[in-house]
């Protein structure tokens, strides 16, 4: 059967076509990316995005701006006439423009039922058939007038019915509730200010553009409160690119009596599981010591966490470290990013004021023209209705001598010199009507229309007048729903920084450090109870220092790096046990192992690195010291020669070097320079003959050699002396 004869040939079905990525990418992506930012994470001029903008739209059609709540089902089902994305994302959204939920300053849904909590992970909303809601007082300023052409309607998807491209709000909605989203390839955080700020902000702000805005909008306002640590020229920066960060903090009391501190606010972009957890995981490490318990007391009467604290903790101090060290003080990150004509810009808050005023002033502009048109309709109505006032009988007997129907217009029409309009109107006038006593009460309405025309021209083609009704409406605006700051400022730059000093249990123990890198911590208690360590076959133990466990910890490795940490991190165990594996521990590099153990306190004192090519390099302890918690350094000595040893030294002291030769040489670190740089190649100490090295080194005590004099030079590089008899027996390995 040849292709033309077969019904089920595809031309070209099978062939495998090469295309350009970059094709690929705009065909296929692109479109897809755009639909994200245009029509789902992106919100517009009016605060919302479609999704938002469908589902109160729906509510609105619905009547419930009055009346009581209905269930949460039944407004999901009908804004799936708009939204055909599935139930669930529907009453998601609802949620979270509830008032229920507490995620907006303003919540445009007053919810009944079990909404949920936006500070809260685990506690869910029920089921939209067990939930009720309506519309908030406040969204009337949504749709106020949206039914006298404020804005532009179009078709919903299958062209049933017609829903608005935006709402024509009446306040600045855009920058009052929080508003956030993740587009493709980019994304909006817009954080909420206080109604009233924003209110008298654009007021001041459409009177003189020059204006400072950081002068009336002080900062932004979260719904569950918290302090906000301000920094004027931060905030500054913010409402000038619309791009920045500042940090919020959370609110606690103490409670003397039970001390106990009860958390109740919390910054917005955490929940009260992520800061329990933080603060168990922190106690398990004990890093925070101060603390008996953790618990979550959020009830009916709000958010609420409690920490039980011991005996004698100062509780202002223990709240220090918990801001530093969980999410109790968090940073809340802005990007203003806001669709204008379909567009995405992102935009500080002058630029947003002056988007939103231009389309607040064509919706004041496209009401006036609305409002005009219909009082001249009225108006032309009336002029044809003054008209029949001079001779009532005359129109009666029009009427009522023409023998057909459709001649009663043209009739009119001609009999008083009216248009086809005025004679509609006049002829649908009911019988009762046709007195002069109702018609001249028609015709007083003529003067007041013209008036009104006039006052609504007048106001069209002044600007300051359509300023003046935006103002008039905001001033309203904060008449009814002003409130006060729920997030209070606490000013940065009075605040001092503190830097929280770690407090850890302090106690005696003892460190070990083998030569395969296992690492033992143990008490005396322990020490004393217990027998001989064990060790990997082939393992022996290099290093034991008695301390106590708040000690800082180094750990060099064969690669030239530095891993720090603290004695308390190890946990306490006993000789019985090989102990941790300190490269798994401190997560070293692949391949890389652990050669020395360095214990200090306040990183006094030098590191001595011994290279086999003769050369000492003394380094001060303190650059190994860092301001931030750093847990590994890299070039933490030189990797021109193979490491010899590692020592850790506090003053100046001997070392005994022995080099292959057989030859040994005691040398002063005193005479050696000490140097910050961390991968100095050190200075020649002791000379080597071809193929020799220096193969160990170690700190010198005076029973080590009969004869020290004999090892000591006066002069640098020197090659050493071979040992005599006495001192054959007392050299020592590594």
């Amino acid at each position: 059967m040849t292709p033309e004869n077969d019904n089920t040939y595809i031309a070209g079905a099978g062939l495998t076509v090469e295309q350009p990525i970059v094709h690929t990418i705009e065909s296929n992506f692109m479109p897809y990316a755009m639909s994200v930012i245009v029509s789902r994470a992106i919100p517009e001029i009016d605060g919302f995005k479609p999704s938002h903008r469908k589902l109160l739209y729906t509510m609105y059609t619905m009547g419930l701006l009055n009346g009581s709540t209905i269930k949460s089902a039944n407004i999901v089902g009908r804004t799936m006439q708009l939204n055909p994305h599935g139930d669930a994302a529907i009453y998601e959204t609802m949620v979270r423009l509830s008032e229920g939920y507490q995620a907006l300053l303003h919540p445009y849904v007053r919810s009944k039922g079990s909404f949920g909590k936006a500070y809260s992970r685990d506690m869910a909303y029920a089921a939209s058939r067990y939930t009720e809601a309506k519309l908030a007082p406040i969204a009337a300023e949504l749709f106020n007038d949206i039914d006298k052409d404020t804005v532009d309607f179009v078709d919903n998807y299958d062209a049933t019915l017609k829903e608005p491209t935006l709402f024509p709000v009446t306040f600045p909605s855009v920058l009052v509730n929080a508003n956030t989203g993740i587009a493709a390839g980019m994304a909006s955080s817009i954080c909420p200010f206080n109604l009233k700020e924003i209110c008298e902000t654009t007021i001041a702000y459409i009177y003189d553009d020059t204006i400072n805005i950081a002068d009336t909008l002080i900062a932004p306002d979260f719904p569950i409160g918290g302090y906000l640590l301000y920094n004027r020229e931060e905030m500054e920066k913010i409402y000038r690119t619309g791009r920045g960060g500042f940090k919020v903090r959370a609110k606690y009391t103490y409670d003397k009596k039970a001390n106990c501190i009860d958390i109740t606010e919390i910054p917005p972009t955490t929940t009260i599981e992520a800061i329990i957890e933080k603060i168990v995981d922190l106690c398990k490490q004990k890093k925070i010591t101060d603390i008996n318990d953790v618990r979550d007391e959020t009830g009916l009467k709000g958010l609420k966490i409690t920490i039980d604290l011991k005996r004698g903790v100062d509780p202002d101090k223990l709240m220090q470290k918990l801001f530093k060290m969980t999410t109790l003080q968090d940073t809340f990150s802005c990007n203003f990013n806001i669709l204008i004509a379909g567009s995405p810009r992102v935009m500080g808050v002058g630029e947003i004021l002056d988007e939103w005023i231009a389309f607040r002033t064509e919706c004041v502009k496209r009401r006036l023209y609305f409002a005009l048109t219909k009082a001249k309709d009225k108006l032309h109505l009336l002029q044809g209705l003054e008209k029949i006032l001079l001779d009532i009988d005359k129109a009666i007997k029009i009427v009522r001598e023409t023998e057909e129907e459709a001649e009663v217009i043209p009739n009119l029409m001609i009999g008083f010199s009216i248009d086809e309009v005025q004679a509609e109107y006049v002829a649908e006038i009911k019988l009762r009507h046709l007195n002069r006593e109702y018609i001249l009460k028609r015709t007083q309405e003529i003067q007041k229309l013209m008036e009104e025309i006039a006052d609504i021209e007048g106001t069209l083609k002044s600007s300051a007048k359509i300023k003046g009704v935006i103002v008039n409406e905001l001033k309203q605006i904060i008449k009814k729903y002003g409130e006060d700051r729920k997030t209070q400022i606490l000013y940065a730059d009075d605040e001092p920084e503190v830097e929280i000093e770690q407090e850890v249990p302090d106690y005696p123990v003892t460190y070990f450090f083998t030569e395969q890198g296992y690492f033992k911590k143990i008490t005396p208690q322990s020490l004393r109870m217990s027998g001989e360590h064990k060790l990997k076959d082939g393992d022996k133990i290099t290093q034991t220092e008695a301390s106590t466990s708040s000690k800082h910890l180094l750990f060099f490795s064969d690669k030239c790096q530095v891993y720090k940490s603290r004695g308390f991190e190890f946990d306490d165990t006993k000789t019985s046990v090989l102990g941790d594996y300190v490269p798994s521990k401190l997560q070293f590099d692949s391949g890389e192992n652990a050669v020395y153990m360095a214990i200090t306190e306040d990183y006094s004192g030098y590191m001595v690195f011994v290279f086999e090519n003769g050369k000492i390099a003394k380094v001060d302890m303190k650059s190994y010291e860092t301001k931030t918690n750093r847990k590994k350094l890299i070039s933490a000595y030189s990797d021109k020669s193979p490491i010899c040893q590692c020592l850790y030294i506090k003053e100046d002291c001997e070392i005994l070097l022995t080099s292959t030769n057989g030859r040994r040489l005691l040398v002063n670190t005193g005479a050696i320079a000490s140097k910050t740089t961390k991968n100095t190649q050190g200075v020649a100490v002791m000379t080597q003959r071809k193929g020799h090295k220096v193969m160990s080194a170690e700190l010198f005590t005076d029973n080590m050699l009969s004869s020290p004099h004999r090892y000591r030079t006066r002069s640098l590089p020197a090659a050493g002396k071979l040992p005599v008899a006495e001192d054959e027996g007392e050299q020592m390995t590594l």
